[in-house]
């Protein structure tokens, strides 16, 4: 985690700071929640799936002070875990109850579309993030768990077959012009963002990234 203040940089060194930190995001949903009490309780313990840390979850609001939230899960375990910090937090972004439940219908025929024929739109982009069981989420994800992600992905996306079959770029070893031009077309997204930096998303970059295209 490339965090600019030594506060935060120890946190990301040992997998957790000792002390109570000092959350610059004082207005954000983690100076709320997370708690002295909560923080003595849980700031010890490390998840099974990525050794995540409360400390590494909360890094952002720490190091900035312009966050609403502030907060990042590192794997699945982060949410139960930690789920005196992520429960509360999540009920109240999202304005959901206690015992609210998630339902999925996965079937497309219900989606009926409401878009002016007449409207002059050029393009729009749907985004769509999905893990994978046994391995972390971007923040907690170990150098191992993502080249195997890579190397899974790869490996299944040949088969896939008609209107899916595309090809995998791996950024590694891509060609700096093929690079830009995925840049200047909004297929790719690039490093450098702090927030991303600070949260652990952009370890070991560009190692184990890649786009698939079709």
């Amino acid at each position: 985690m490339g965090c600019g203040s030594s506060q935060a940089a120890s946190g990301s060194a040992n997998g957790g700071l000792s002390s109570f930190p000092t959350i610059q995001s004082k207005h954000s949903l983690v100076a709320k929640h997370v708690t002295k009490e909560k923080w003595d309780k849980l700031h010890e313990h490390s998840t099974a799936t990525s050794g995540f840390t409360l400390a590494k979850a909360i890094a952002c609001a720490v190091e900035f002070d312009n966050q609403h939230c502030g907060i990042y899960a590192g794997d699945w375990d982060s949410y139960k875990d930690f789920a005196e910090v992520f429960d509360p937090l999540i009920q109240e972004y999202h304005g959901i109850s206690a015992d609210a439940k998630h339902t999925s219908d996965m079937d497309f025929s219900k989606i009926t579309g409401n878009v002016n024929p007449e409207a002059p739109v050029h393009s729009t982009r749907i985004r769509v993030g999905r893990s994978i069981d046994g391995f972390g989420l971007s923040p907690g994800i170990t150098r191992e768990q993502r080249v195997g992600v890579e190397k899974l992905f790869s490996s299944a996306s040949k088969k896939f077959e008609g209107e899916l079959a595309g090809t995998y770029y791996p950024l590694t070893g891509m060609e700096e012009s093929v690079r830009q031009l995925l840049v200047d077309d909004h297929f790719l997204f690039v490093s450098g963002d702090r927030n991303l930096t600070v949260a652990g998303m952009e370890r070991d970059w560009p190692e184990g990234r890649g786009i698939f295209h079709n």
